[in-house]
């Protein structure tokens, strides 16, 4: 009997440039708030662009694999739940542009908005003694979390609509 494995050598090649790619534009910070996130140079749309290619498996677990990478990279560690929102849920929510292949635009905005609800519970759970006195810390977590993640929608959901009008998306199938 052959063994067949989870994932093909390109699926993961795939991943692991698409991992490779959002970590080093993750690098490239055009603004870093003082408690975790940035506004960076597009560091979702290699993650993004790779489940708008692949099958969700490949999509996800790629996805998840990007906020591991995250960790090890900058880690910041307060309690179990909020290590689980953060990164590999939070991260791993990107993938879910699999899912909505027909709108790339629309699948990239889902998976960055599930990235966003993630950050916003881990920030109002763990984090919500930040808040500035007499400001609720539901509307700090919503208010810190988009100010970062709003601005990525926007270049990534941009960026993500020029690929498919230019056929680039499924153009390496």
């Amino acid at each position: 009997m052959k063994h067949r494995s989870l994932f093909t050598a390109r699926e993961v090649s795939e991943m692991a440039i698409a991992i490779a790619l959002s970590t080093v534009l993750s690098f490239i910070k055009v603004f870093q708030m003082p408690q975790g996130g940035s506004i960076t140079a597009g560091s979702m749309i290699p993650i993004i662009y790779l489940a708008l290619r692949n099958r969700p498996k490949v999509a996800i677990t790629g996805a998840v694999l990007y906020g591991v990478v995250q960790f090890m990279v900058e880690p910041f560690f307060v309690h179990p739940i909020q290590l689980l929102l953060d990164y590999p849920f939070a991260f791993g929510a990107l993938g879910i542009a699999t899912l909505i292949k027909k709108y790339p635009s629309v699948g990239a905005s889902i998976g960055i908005v599930l990235r966003f609800i993630c950050h916003f519970l881990s920030g109002f759970i763990f984090f919500g003694m930040y808040a500035p006195e007499g400001i609720n810390p539901l509307y700090y977590s919503a208010i810190y979390n988009g100010s970062y993640l709003l601005p990525e929608l926007i270049v990534t959901a941009i960026f993500i609509y020029i690929l498919s009008k230019k056929k680039l998306i499924d153009a390496y199938k």
